[in-house]
């Protein structure tokens, strides 16, 4: 018997390492695009949490917002033109205490850089921190019965849930992606429309669609639970966030470089 040496292929490897490599090619995309699923699913559950925590604290902490920074600039200046210092000082409350979110969260979680991971471990730092602060509010609204009367216990509590969000919203930043929000959505639904007029397919929007049904999903669920039982609110709050570390956390190494 002989046999016959198939000799190098046209860019100079032998035919098997270059199958091989083509193999692990397409491997590590496969692998990539299942990374990028399961980000985009993690990141619609905390468009869930923030939609629950914008319900919760405008039904149950003074009509304002704790993520909507337009909504309450809006209300700030009602405020002040018609005289309801309350108002004024409860959206202004809010409005500082997201900022203050959001430079915590831009420490935590760092800028996008070349060779990221699908998921940078930084951002799940800066969702441990949004936990801790998420239960801090919610073990106060059980003091209080989960009805809090006081305006400054109602304002202290608002301030929380602002900086909660205002982390979350600054670490979704570090995923470098154009657009991507899991709080502050007009960007959102304006890029989407644009997209879709210009005649692209809907899965260029399909996250773009999921995020924003989840923030109205996880509105609707609070807005019925916190008429009915406002102090339960925070559960939903704590096992959104805490499932999306615990699954960040799970995988670890798995999380391949986005880029």
């Amino acid at each position: 018997m002989s046999s016959t040496y198939a000799g190098p292929n046209p860019g100079g490897e032998p035919a098997s390492l270059a199958a091989a490599g083509h193999g692990h090619g397409q491997a590590s995309r496969a692998q990539r695009a299942r990374e990028l699923r399961r980000r985009d699913r993690l990141v619609v559950l905390l468009a869930v949490v923030s939609g629950v925590t914008d319900a919760a604290s405008f039904i149950g902490l003074g009509g304002a917002f704790s993520s909507v920074m337009t909504g309450n600039m809006v209300l700030l200046g009602l405020g002040a033109g018609t005289g309801d210092g309350s108002l004024a000082a409860r959206t202004g409350a809010a409005i500082a205490a997201f900022v203050l979110g959001g430079f915590i969260g831009g420490r935590l979680a760092g800028r996008h850089t070349d060779g990221d991971a699908v998921w940078p471990p930084s951002i799940t730092r800066a969702l441990i921190a949004e936990l801790a602060v998420f239960t801090i509010y919610g073990l106060a609204l059980q003091l209080v019965h989960g009805h809090p009367q006081q305006s400054v216990v109602k304002t202290a509590l608002l301030a929380c849930n602002a900086v909660a969000l205002g982390i979350q919203s600054s670490a979704i930043q570090r995923f470098g992606v154009q657009g991507l929000s899991t709080t502050y959505l007009t960007g959102t639904l304006t890029t989407t429309v644009v997209h879709i007029s210009a005649g692209r397919p809907l899965r260029h929007v399909r996250l773009n669609l999921e995020v924003m049904g989840g923030l109205i999903l996880g509105a609707a669920v609070a807005g019925f639970i916190a008429i009915h039982a406002m102090r339960l609110t925070p559960l939903l709050q704590l096992a959104g966030v805490a499932t999306v570390i615990t699954v960040a956390i799970l995988a670890g190494r798995e999380w391949l470089p986005s880029d």
